[in-house]
């Protein structure tokens, strides 16, 4: 924390984030999908709470606000890596992890905000026990409907909606590897899929349960090369927010991009 103030030459304010976002082209009526990183605007008076409120403030109540509040650590044990767990835990963790409940389960490996935006009020939160979002506004309720297990983020997704709605994507502070949306492309490439046997805790007709299904295995390695190459022939408006790198662009055009850019590349 001491660093960070060190870095900051004036605390970003709700009144300084407005003003920048507003400079992105983030207009009121905007459905938006946020990947964010608060460490990284410099030190913020408010902190996560008041990134979120700059947010709703700057789409209101006639826009659609999303965030990604994933929980991957409700998945098997058999496939975590980072850090691996010994085998003869693996029953215990499929026995005991508490099932996903939206109002309850904490995000993990997205970041402060939206771990704070989803515990706003009005706030509603997809069914997915791994890879849910959460949404505020106009849309929510639409965007939150039903979110298949399989495919995740693909047409039948908040992704899949996000698309539809023709919305945009803000990067505050993170690079195209956070942008959730670019899995839609993968899901839509023709090309050969990998696919890998994934389990998760959630509620069963009442009941928790451990359920087992068929996942796409999906990648990000390549996603900055995607967001690279995109940059050069579409429009990405890029801007200093606090003391974060921020970028703001179509949510359909970089998913149309990124499925020819696949095609070519993952398959050629």
């Amino acid at each position: 924390m001491l660093e960070l103030i060190a870095q900051t030459p004036l605390p970003c304010t709700s009144e300084l984030l407005v003003r920048e976002l507003g400079e992105l082209g983030i207009h009121p009526g905007d459905v938006l999908l946020v990947h964010s990183s608060l460490s990284s605007l410099g030190w913020v008076c408010g902190a996560e709470q008041t990134v979120v409120s700059a947010l709703m403030e700057l789409i209101g109540s006639s826009g659609t606000l999303v965030m990604p509040t994933h929980t991957p650590d409700n998945t098997d044990p058999a496939n975590w890596c980072n850090p691996p767990v010994p085998e003869s835990w693996w029953p215990v963790i499929r026995n005991s992890m508490p099932a996903f409940d939206p109002e309850v389960t904490p995000t993990k490996s997205v970041g402060r905000i939206p771990e704070t935006f989803r515990k706003f009020p009005e706030v509603l939160r997809s069914s997915h026990p791994i890879g849910s979002f959460a949404a505020w506004g106009r849309y929510a309720a639409a965007l939150c409907a039903p979110h298949p297990l399989e495919p995740m983020f693909g047409d039948s997704s908040p992704i899949g909606r996000l698309y539809d709605l023709d919305s945009k994507v803000l990067l505050l502070g993170v690079g195209y590897d956070s942008c959730t949306c670019l899995h839609l492309a993968e899901y839509r490439d023709t090309g050969k899929k990998r696919y890998i046997q994934e389990g998760t805790a959630m509620m069963v007709s009442g009941e928790r349960r451990w359920v087992d299904v068929m996942i796409q295995s999906l990648e990000t390695d390549d996603f900055n090369d995607i967001g690279s190459a995109f940059e050069k022939s579409r429009v990405v408006v890029t801007k200093t927010v606090g003391k974060a790198q921020a970028k703001v662009f179509a949510l359909r055009e970089i998913v149309d991009f990124a499925q020819n850019w696949m095609s070519l590349h993952r398959n050629g």
